[in-house]
């Protein structure tokens, strides 16, 4: 059975009164039955003998009785009834006694016996309930609001009510045989999945006779120009009772009003869901934009307070004191966008507005301005005009009624709040940035040991400052100090971390403390708990510097060509062989700074000269999509081809790695070539531990630098190496060492295998010692103690006069 028999059934579109289905009765002048039909029958009871012969009113009541019946009828039915002849409301008696109301209709015979009429009855709930499904008809075709129109099966108008007919704007009789396209050009049916056009639906509805259901339909109303609508539409197939497809109906409302507000709805949570979806101030105005064009504005332009692009926060001042500046704009047109350029290479351009433009009205008064086709809302937050915000429909897509209004101020007052976090996070990170170039070496020291080139790429604007850092410090006996770390977290407390850290770093280096032993003391530090901010050494103020950092301290010496390096949960250095080999070194990890109790350990390894040594951080090999191992296998490339300068190299690591010159985390480089001291620069003795060997001492002093042509040195050397040397010889054990070294100064140094260290103090008047460390001291640029796991070294550097 097809869908039209399944959805019409039995439905028997004659109506009670129709002689098919009334009882009739055959009348002759005297109002005496001569005939009846079997319908007469089942409706009053009686047989056609019992009827035919007698007077109508054997089963008719009283004329009176069915005068007052008739009335009844006219006022309950509420509806006009058919125009039959001589139509009237009777009470019939039927054969068991009970009665009935009866609608009748008369009719005169023609060409039979005179007077002869045909009384044609039916049942008043019955007709009453027919006459209701016609009046319903009849509403539909002039009253209705849902527009109905039938087409053919050529797709032609057949036949459409009278809402149809003003939607066309032109009576039926104009518009009947038009194809359907061709009433409503350049519509087009926008639900997903469905066909397009009004043709491509009616042929399936003809061919397959499946309807189709609530298709949103988008177009110009004929009658009214230059205006879209959106219609709701349904197609079913029309069928005969021998189900003969006659054509297609259509029914389709108007829902304009309630298309627009789901729009507005939809627009409101797609903002909510695409504006804001990063820290960026012009990447939220472009977000905004977008969002707009096309579904609410045909143009949509952002300009903003210089002060906002900056970070700061905007003066409040009017028109005269406002200078606003371009930061987005995106049109529907043809080329989709004004703004071609990414937000981070746009050039901003100043933008003004004349006097009495809806622009210059809203910054004069505060508050949104409409004017025809174009609506101008302040970008405001927290109290502070941030800028303007203007759509403007130019295209034919409408004025902006009150409800456009306030879907444009709540989407422009959700955009002020993301763009002023923006804004917010471009001041600290711009504050964080300045603070950590304040932290970070301004200028590496020059020495002899190593030659030195470093980068570092700050974190992209979206992830914020991170607390990387790297240092080169000078140490006794012409020795660098090489750190790189890494704090955890972002923002300004990351950055004044990683200064503490560094700080820190550079106090316990120049202790010259082995690497090991500099990582357990920031480990001790770093891991100092929270209410004991007022110990020695602690990060006072500082409650989150235990979420962790990692570190790798390391410290060559050019005399000895050693390295001596530990880590602390940082990634190994990678060193470069002279002949362009490269290994990353298995150095023990050791923990992250910060989480205590666990040790750390130190590896030495031999560098020959030339070897190239690069510490960095983990920022510039680890990336989300891609293995660390083949980060680091590219750097090691680029390492191995190597260069004669460091700073092409340092280009080419980072432009290897991180092509767009920013990372999702800070990034640290420092790349180290290392020297070695001319072994004639280097004078080295072993005295024994007798009071000769001061005497001893100035002898070889003297000689090696009237060898080096420091003879003006002679006689403070002479005094720093014989007071040394006595000190030893007194207080320590075992051989004494004597070296001198002739680097940028004249480094002495003596060592010996006690622990104990010699204090500068004042002596009284009549003290018998006491005075030759404090004689040194006023001759020297520096002195310090050094230790080691034999021993310990006193060292001094005088300058080299000019």
């Amino acid at each position: 059975m097809s869908y039209a028999r399944k959805a019409t059934g039995n439905v028997d579109f004659r109506g009670p009164l129709h002689v098919t289905k009334a009882a009739t009765f055959v009348l002759d002048g005297q109002d005496i039955v001569i005939g009846c039909s079997p319908v007469a029958q089942e409706l009053l009871g009686y047989r056609p003998t019992e009827i035919i012969g007698r007077p109508v009113g054997t089963f008719l009541a009283s004329t009176a009785e069915s005068a007052s019946a008739s009335a009844s009828a006219d006022q309950t039915a509420g509806q006009p009834v058919p125009p039959f002849p001589e139509r009237n409301v009777h009470v019939a008696v039927h054969r068991d006694g009970h009665r009935l109301q009866l609608v009748t209709a008369v009719c005169h015979l023609s060409g039979t016996g005179p007077a002869q009429r045909l009384l044609v009855a039916a049942d008043r709930e019955r007709l009453r309930t027919w006459e209701s499904r016609l009046a319903m008809l009849h509403s539909l075709a002039t009253q209705s609001p849902v527009g109905l129109a039938i087409y053919d099966t050529d797709l032609r108008l057949v036949w459409c009510n009278a809402v149809s007919e003003e939607e066309l704007g032109l009576p039926l009789a104009e518009v009947r045989g038009e194809l359907a396209d061709d009433l409503y050009p350049g519509g087009r049916f926008v639900t997903a999945g469905y066909p397009e056009t009004i043709d491509t639906v009616l042929h399936q509805v003809i061919e397959t006779g499946e309807p189709f259901l609530d298709l949103h339909f988008r177009g110009e109303q004929p009658s009214d120009p230059g205006s879209e609508h959106t219609w709701s539409c349904s197609y079913y197939r029309l069928q005969d009772m021998g189900s003969h497809v006659l054509g297609v109906c259509e029914d389709a409302f108007d829902i304009c009003d309630r298309y627009k507000a789901q729009r507005e709805l939809s627009l409101l949570a797609e903002a909510s869901r695409r504006v804001g979806t990063t820290l960026d101030v012009i990447v939220t105005t472009d977000e905004l934009a977008e969002v707009a064009v096309p579904e609410f504005a045909d143009l949509v332009q952002v300009d903003l307070a210089p002060a906002v692009l900056t970070g700061e926060v905007p003066s409040v001042a009017g028109p005269a004191g406002t200078r606003l500046m371009r930061a987005s704009s995106r049109a529907a047109a043809p080329g989709g966008t004004a703004d071609d350029v990414g937000p981070q290479n746009r050039p901003l351009r100043p933008v003004e507005y004349p006097n009495g433009s809806p622009q210059h009205r809203s910054l004069a008064s505060g508050g949104l301005v409409l004017e025809e086709g174009t609506l101008v809302v302040p970008l405001r937050a927290g109290g502070s005009a941030l800028g303007l915000v203007t759509f403007d429909r130019g295209n034919g897509s409408g004025f902006f009624d009150s409800g456009a209004v306030a879907v444009a101020d709540e989407l422009v007052t959700r955009a002020a709040v993301s763009v002023d976090n923006a804004r917010r996070f471009t001041r600290e990170r711009a504050a964080a940035l300045a603070l950590q170039r304040q932290l970070l070496p301004q200028q590496l020291p020059s020495n002899s040991a190593v030659e030195l080139a470093h980068r570092y790429l700050p974190a992209d604007s979206l992830s914020g400052v991170g607390g990387d850092w790297f240092d080169v410090i000078p140490l006794s006996g012409t020795r660098v100090g090489l750190v790189v770390g890494d704090v955890v977290g972002r923002g300004l407390q990351a950055a004044a971390t990683m200064g503490r850290l560094r700080t820190t770093a550079r106090a316990l280096a120049r202790l010259d403390i082995p690497p090991d032993e500099l990582l357990m003391r920031l480990d001790d530090l770093v891991g100092q708990p929270e209410d004991d901010v007022d110990a020695p050494g602690a990060f006072a103020g500082d409650h989150n510097v235990a979420t962790g950092a990692t570190c790798l301290y390391a410290i060559y010496d050019p005399v000895s060509r050693h390295c001596t390096m530990a880590r602390a949960g940082h990634l190994p250095p990678a060193i470069v062989e002279p002949d362009g080999r490269v290994r990353f070194p298995e150095l023990p990890a050791g923990p992250p700074l910060g989480l205590g109790g666990l040790p750390f350990e130190s590896l030495e390894v031999d560098l020959p000269v030339g070897s190239l040594l690069a510490l960095f951080t983990d920022g510039l090999v680890e990336v989300h999509d891609q293995d660390i191992e083949e980060r680091l296998d590219t750097l090691a490339r680029v390492l191995s081809e190597g260069s004669s300068s460091l700073e092409d190299l340092c280009d080419r690591v980072t432009s290897e790695l991180h092509p767009g010159g920013t990372t999702l985390d800070d990034s640290a480089l420092l790349l180290v070539r290392t020297r070695e001291l001319d072994s004639r620069r280097v004078a080295t003795w072993n005295l024994p531990t007798e009071p000769v060997s001061a005497g001893r001492a100035r002898d070889l002093v003297a000689g090696q630098l009237n060898n080096w042509g420091l003879e003006e040195l002679v006689f403070s050397t002479e005094l720093i190496a014989s007071e040394l040397i006595t000190n030893a010889v007194k207080h320590a054990v075992g051989p004494v060492h004597l070296r001198l070294i002739h680097d940028r100064t004249l480094v002495c140094e003596v060592a010996d295998a006690g622990h104990t260290a010699p204090h500068l103090r004042h002596s009284g008047d009549d003290d018998e010692g006491g005075r030759g460390l404090f004689i040194v001291a006023q001759l020297v640029l520096r002195w310090g103690t050094r230790y080691s796991h034999w021993g310990k070294s006193i060292w001094t550097e005088q300058a080299l006069h000019a």
